[in-house]
């Protein structure tokens, strides 16, 4: 017999108000955008930043803040339920999340990276996942911080991913292992 899918409600996905979720635990993630420069990009990583439950945002160097009609129109709603804060610099960021307790993390094709999937997210840890420049990527001088850097494998004949895809994939991993 043929499964039918029915496609579910709005209501039926049973997602907090706005109010329960700001106030719900998140995972210990804090997203760090470093000179972002596509609005498209950056609300695209707060509404993924919504989805996976992450801890905050930090918008650094030219990165667009809200608010902004081209960044609202793909993060609907999520530059509400997320907590953020522009940092001039990622080099501020960074030492502010070191003082916090945070592993400090690229997303980036390196020397001496991890592959994403054998990288095991700890409970007991605080990260900070540090995502760049849809062209030059994340800055040297910001790798030179970092505690460690991921890869996500690839196999196409493309160079990198698109930043807010990396930001998905990247966030999803961390979520599905740190999710209680």
């Amino acid at each position: 017999m043929k499964t039918h899918f029915l496609k579910k409600s709005v209501d039926s996905l049973g997602r907090l108000s706005l109010e329960a979720f700001k106030s719900a635990s998140k995972i210990p993630v804090a997203v760090v955008l470093d000179n972002v420069r596509s609005l498209h990009n950056v609300g695209s990583v707060f509404r993924t930043s919504d989805a996976f439950s992450i801890e905050r945002l930090l918008l650094c160097g030219i990165t667009a803040t809200p608010p902004h009609k081209e960044l609202r129109k793909t993060a609907l709603g999520a530059t509400e339920s997320v907590t953020w804060e522009y940092v001039a610099t990622t080099a501020d960021a960074i030492s502010a999340l070191k003082k916090e307790g945070f592993q400090i993390i690229a997303v980036e094709q390196a020397e001496h990276s991890v592959a994403l999937e054998a990288f095991s997210p700890k409970a007991d840890a605080k990260y900070a996942l540090i995502f760049g420049h849809e062209v030059n990527g994340v800055d040297q001088e910001v790798l030179n911080q970092c505690d460690t850097v991921i890869e996500i494998a690839q196999s196409g004949t493309k160079h990198s991913l698109n930043v807010s895809v990396s930001a998905g994939v990247v966030l999803w991993h961390f979520h599905t292992a740190l999710h209680a």
